[in-house]
């Protein structure tokens, strides 16, 4: 098979994988108030169902970072499509919380396979000067998903059911594990070097803990799980630094480029993620509309997204990306600024401009960032700053639901999401928008403090 046409496969295969995940992660979003009352739970089991996914991702990202280069990134690739399309058909079939959530985690770790070796497959076999627009395509694949995810969702889940919902990305799986068969190439970039499990535990539990404590964090339970996540992966960090083939190469991190736009991600995916949530809770609960209704607003933003992103990977190619990016999260920041006065009365062409404004917003973040963090290290580093970019997004938005979990204890509590609550629901939001508002300030200056170590790398070549 000549390489022009193994490239073309990796960029299908890439862009069918993202679009599966995303939409995965986004539709149930719009099916949650209908999961809720049909599993009888609460709002802050509600937020779990989505978080649990993103927890799981996030923990297993960084060891099956290292797992895939060494095992290879395209049987690892064919694993990891098998195990998401049994989580989804699990979901599907479970009869209780309990049964969703675990088949959720299933689902979770083939996403986190495809997370990884989506961009490290990308970043190992096509040439530098197509990456850029190659991770714009794929970027394109999530937004996409995330795009048709509500309206897909909001209709199956109003005239089919919820469960149905989970069952839309496997053909699309299927077609990815077709292609992926018929390429005879495997990529291993580090077979001789043993797999450092010491570390991938100490990684694992400490970011759960982490995690798992921000959502409780208004318990002292939750403060003590948060204080022990961050002592652990403090002993993670210090430990990868002493041995020969650590689990996670924390020396990129001296890159202050890598380090800068790998923050300035997490801190993109905290700040916005939970907007999609807030506005189909804003959307169903405030103004009673149905989820198929619901599903068709949602969409505005992700096709947005989707447009932009493979304009932004290409310009990204040409000019300075930490500008493209610095723009995009500014225009992200007045977005969210416009929600944080989200009430009962806001005229929904004001929440409408917000919803443009943050999908061109990301649209011009995503993709030079994530070409920004693939380029910024040696291509034996790959499978770590795939890792990366999978662990900050799903981190973030972890941290983004959480948020909103942490407002809701606070201001709601552990109750259903009904009438007599829905003042607290309003005030629940605002406050998270406005977190969320001084989160993506940091985010902006963070992408102008990579232009300058951008121009002081320069200055050295």
């Amino acid at each position: 098979m000549q390489e022009e046409t193994i490239n073309k496969y990796i960029i299908i295969v890439s862009i069918i994988s993202s679009f599966a995940v995303a939409f995965t992660s986004n539709a149930v979003s719009v099916a949650l108030p209908v999961i809720a009352h049909d599993l009888s739970i609460s709002n802050i089991m509600q937020n779990w169902i989505v978080s649990i996914y993103l927890l799981i991702i996030a923990a297993a990202s960084v060891p099956f970072g290292k797992i895939c280069v060494k095992y290879g990134l395209k049987c690892t690739y064919e694993i990891g499509l098998i195990v998401y399309m049994l989580g989804a058909i699990l979901s599907g079939m479970a009869p209780n919380i309990s049964v969703l959530m675990i088949s959720r985690i299933i689902q979770a770790l083939g996403s986190a396979v495809l997370f990884v070796n989506g961009m490290a497959l990308i970043t190992a076999q096509l040439p530098e000067n197509k990456r850029g627009q190659s991770i714009g395509f794929t970027v394109t694949g999530v937004y996409i998903g995330l795009a048709l995810a509500p309206t897909i969702s909001g209709i199956l889940s109003q005239n089919v059911s919820w469960r149905s919902v989970f069952y839309v990305t496997i053909p699309l799986t299927l077609i990815s594990l077709f292609l992926l068969m018929r390429i005879k190439k495997e990529w291993k970039m580090e077979e001789e070097k043993p797999i450092d499990i010491h570390g991938s535990l100490l990684y694992v539990v400490g970011i759960i803990l982490l995690m798992y404590g921000f959502t409780k964090i208004n318990e002292p339970a939750g403060i003590i799980l948060f204080i022990l996540g961050i002592l652990v992966l403090v002993r993670f960090s210090k430990y990868e630094l002493k041995i020969k083939n650590p689990i996670y190469e924390i020396r990129l991190f001296k890159n202050k480029i890598y380090t800068a736009s790998n923050i300035a991600s997490l801190i993109s995916y905290f700040a916005t993620f939970v907007v999609t949530y807030i506005l189909n809770y804003h959307f169903q609960y405030i103004h009673g509309l149905d989820p198929q209704t619901s599903g068709i607003v949602l969409v505005v933003t992700p096709v947005i997204m989707a447009i932009i992103a493979p304009i932004s990977g290409r310009l990204s190619d040409k000019y300075p990306p930490q500008i493209i990016t610095a723009i995009g999260m500014g225009l992200v920041t007045i977005a969210l600024f416009i929600l944080t006065f989200l009430d009962k009365t806001t005229p929904f062409a004001l929440v409408l401009l917000a919803m443009v404004l943050q999908g061109i917003g990301f649209g011009f973040f995503s993709s030079p960032n994530s070409n920004i963090i693939m380029s910024s290290v040696d291509k034996d580093d790959v499978g770590t700053a795939s890792a990366s970019l999978s662990t900050v997004r799903t981190i973030g938005q972890s941290f983004s639901l959480g948020l909103l979990t942490v407002v809701f204890a606070f201001v709601m509590g552990n109750v259903p999401i009904i009438p007599s609550n829905y003042n607290l629901l309003i005030q629940s939001s605002q406050i998270t928008m406005a977190i969320a508002t001084f989160l993506c300030l940091i985010a902006v200056f963070l992408s102008l403090k990579g232009l300058n170590y951008h121009k002081e790398k320069k200055n050295i070549e």
